[in-house]
């Protein structure tokens, strides 16, 4: 195996990882990013002639260690900052002659993002960044907003942490529940992002959607009593156990309701309804729980060959009135037109502030598909148009070009 390509997947797996177990130790993460960005130059220009180490992970940390280590004396930081990276030295080296795994310490790193002092805004922002490995343009994305402005916050929330020295420590355990929504809110978005570059073949972000459901999954040993985490560990199973049948054997994007039932993996949609069950033991709905719960009853088709639209509505129902979000929205009209029809369902997806939608892609496939079945030709082929434009994956766009090409 080439050595960049060595070094490219290193990046992708365990960037993460790595940042999270330096930062851990070390409170300016911004000098942390550095010194790993400093360590993987290294590893480009020497690699090809030393040859790839055994332990990766273990010699980018070990060099990352020694940047910071230089930095820390050319700037005298403090007489206790050293002794730290002196100790994390001897952890490495531990680490690269011996076969223990590499620790993970990126969900104590996520509870360091839910500090308090910490603006609430951008506690997901910020561990989605360092935390799982997304670029600023792609957090932008999910939280619509300029590249720029959401680059900039993240950087003014970096440089709080380093000047105001917030502590590395998990909060105690009455601290956790207070603190548990925002890494529940990004472990999702992590596996969102994951999910829309699944097919891509040369995505670098293919493999964060089972990243995230391991985080899920560790994630109930810091909070086994919280419905809503294993709500969320029951959602991310539910979607993933259809990720095969998302497109035909040609490549072809199939919408939920057209998959074949037989693609699906029977597996983890068991494991999907064992935690939502134990989530519903606790007598506490909340966002995760509702939108599994939406994903169980599509996933009944596999058994009784239809799908109960009625109670998605319901369902969608109790989200809006725990979280009204666009998405929540717009999944609320589509599962109303097809148990109502397709005008009750535009008239709610028309009194949306457009605002809010300009930039939503699936507002704009719903409304081509609704204008469509109302034989509002103009305003399909616009709002094709505009969905088409806002996708990011090209199979996805080739499904709404040939819907609109029907019109």
């Amino acid at each position: 195996m080439e050595t960049r390509q060595v070094i490219e997947e290193t990046a992708r797996d365990a960037y993460g990882r790595l940042i999270s177990y330096l930062a851990v130790n070390w409170r300016d993460l911004q000098a942390v990013e550095d010194a790993l960005g400093d360590a993987f130059l290294a590893a480009l220009e020497t690699w090809h002639e030393s040859g790839i180490p055994d332990k990766p992970e273990a010699w980018l940390v070990s060099i990352a260690r020694r940047r910071l280590i230089d930095r820390a004396r050319r700037n005298r930081v403090s007489d206790r900052a050293l002794p730290t990276l002196l100790a994390l030295s001897e952890d490495t080296q531990r680490l690269a002659s011996s076969h223990a795994a590499f620790p993970d310490e990126r969900l104590r790193m996520m509870f360091l993002c839910t500090h308090p002092a910490i603006d609430p805004a951008m506690r997901t922002p910020l561990m989605l960044q360092t935390v799982l490995g997304l670029d600023a343009a792609r957090i932008a994305s999910a939280f619509i907003v300029k590249p720029s402005a959401m680059s900039q916050r993240l950087t003014r929330a970096k440089a709080k942490i380093r000047a105001e020295r917030l502590t590395f420590e998990m909060p105690d355990a009455e601290e956790i529940p207070d603190r548990l929504h925002s890494v529940l809110e990004a472990i999702y978005a992590a596996y969102g992002s994951g999910w829309d570059e699944a097919a891509i073949a040369d995505s670098p972000r293919r493999g964060i959607a089972e990243e995230a459901i391991y985080l899920g999954k560790l994630l109930l040993q810091f909070a086994p009593r919280d419905p809503e985490a294993y709500g969320l560990l029951a959602l991310m199973l539910h979607c993933e156990s259809r990720r095969k049948a998302r497109h035909d054997d040609e490549g072809n994007y199939v919408p939920l309701s057209e998959q074949e039932c037989s693609r699906w993996d029977r597996r983890l949609i068991a494991e999907a309804e064992h935690y939502l069950q134990v989530a519903s033991q606790a007598g506490r709905i909340g966002r995760f729980q509702l939108m599994a719960a939406i994903q169980s009853v599509h996933a009944q088709r596999l058994w009784t060959g239809r799908i109960e639209w009625g109670a998605i509505v319901q369902l969608y129902e109790g989200l809006i009135h725990i979280t009204p979000t666009v998405g929540a929205l717009v999944g609320r009209a589509a599962a109303v037109a097809e148990a109502y029809g397709a005008e009750h369902g535009l008239a709610l997806l028309e009194a949306l502030p457009s605002v809010e939608v300009v930039s939503y892609q699936p507002y704009w496939a719903l409304a081509g598909h609704l204008y469509k079945r109302m034989n509002r030709r103009e305003e399909a082929r616009s709002a094709y148009s505009r969905a088409i434009g806002l996708s990011t994956d090209g199979s996805v766009r080739q499904f709404l070009s040939r819907q609109a090409s029907g019109i």
